[in-house]
């Protein structure tokens, strides 16, 4: 089992960075895969990014070149750097993690991009 939190999300103008946190109840060094998730009002979750326990990364096509995910393995925690933001960003991102045990899902946090 694994608990996690998301932080960081928050109100951005079209064009500006946000970078949001996923902090884990325990080490994440034995945790195959984390990713980032994200859910717009009406619309299913789709993922956006994950990273493997050797750092091996993947993005969506919507994403990439904008956004970077990393894992601190030292601090339990996996972040997305977001720049470059656009009003098709606004959602509530998920962070999940994957080891032997199952799937984990975080609460989600709020990401708006508006002027």
């Amino acid at each position: 089992q694994v608990q996690l939190v998301e932080s960081g999300g928050g109100l951005v103008q079209p064009g500006g960075s946000l970078r949001i946190s996923c902090a884990a109840s325990r080490s994440i060094f034995s945790i195959n895969v984390m990713g980032w998730y994200r859910q717009a009002p009406g619309k299913e979750r789709v993922l956006v990014a994950h990273i493997t326990s050797g750092g091996s990364a993947n993005y969506a096509e919507s994403v990439k070149g904008r956004f970077t995910i990393s894992r601190d393995n030292a601090k339990n925690t996996v972040y997305l750097q977001m720049n470059s933001l656009n009003v098709e960003d606004t959602a509530v991102y998920y962070c999940k993690a994957w080891d032997d045990g199952g799937a984990y899902w975080g609460q989600g946090t709020q990401v708006t991009v508006s002027s």
